[in-house]
C-alpha cells in the first residue's frame, strides 16, 4: 500500500497553532500517523460526507478528507472537541 501524502488546511494550521504545546505535539503525531494509515483504528466516517472522516486525540478531533485517486489526506479542520463540529 502506498503512503499517502498529508496536507493541512490554512484553517487547520491556524487552530493547531493555538493549541497547547503539549496537545499540540499529540496531536502532530496523530496526523503523520495518517501518511501509513488514513484510515486508524477509531477513526469514524462523518455523516452527510463522503470521504471525511475524524480521528480522536484526547479531548480533540482530527477532521479530514481522504483523496484516495491522488493518495493524499487533506486535514480539514483540528479543535477540541467541543468546538469542532460547529
Amino acid at each position: 500500500m502506498a503512503s499517502y501524502r498529508v496536507e493541512l488546511t490554512r484553517t487547520a494550521e491556524k487552530q493547531l497553532r493555538r493549541i497547547a504545546k503539549r496537545d499540540r505535539n499529540r496531536l502532530v503525531e496523530a496526523i503523520r500517523g495518517l501518511v501509513a494509515r488514513p484510515r486508524p483504528r477509531g477513526a469514524r466516517k462523518l455523516e452527510g460526507y463522503d470521504d471525511v472522516y475524524r480521528i480522536r486525540v484526547g479531548q480533540h478531533r482530527v477532521v479530514y478528507e481522504i483523496v484516495d485517486d491522488r493518495v493524499i489526506v487533506i486535514v480539514l479542520k483540528v479543535g477540541h472537541r467541543k468546538d469542532i463540529y460547529k
